[in-house]
């Protein structure tokens, strides 16, 4: 078995939760818009899109920091970093983008 196996199984569940997060998120504002009686901005959909890529990208360079530290001859580093409250920033602000496009849309 690898060295510090669960940790870094732990690392990529976290990885792939953010990731699910961000689709989630993403794909129910993409379809409220698209069970509107209006036409949804374009603007809105992008939005919706480049949140969701950026919360993607961010967990990912999250999960690279933390698979370094894993790796660190002194162990792993739990404290909270900027990466982890960017993130749940950017996915409060996708809800936020969502409520605002589902209102728009009504």
């Amino acid at each position: 078995m690898a060295r510090n196996f669960k940790e870094h199984a732990a690392n990529e569940r976290t990885f792939l939760a953010w990731v699910r997060t961000a689709v989630a998120v993403v794909g129910f504002g993409l379809a409220a818009g698209r069970l509107s009686e209006q036409p949804a901005s374009p603007w809105s959909e992008v939005a919706l899109l480049v949140c969701g890529g950026f919360v993607v990208l961010l967990s990912y360079a999250r999960m690279r920091v933390q698979r370094r530290q894993i790796d660190a001859p002194t162990g792993p580093d739990y404290e909270a970093r900027p990466f982890d409250l960017l993130l749940v920033g950017l996915v409060f602000s996708l809800f936020a983008l969502m409520a605002f496009f589902t209102l728009h849309l009504t």
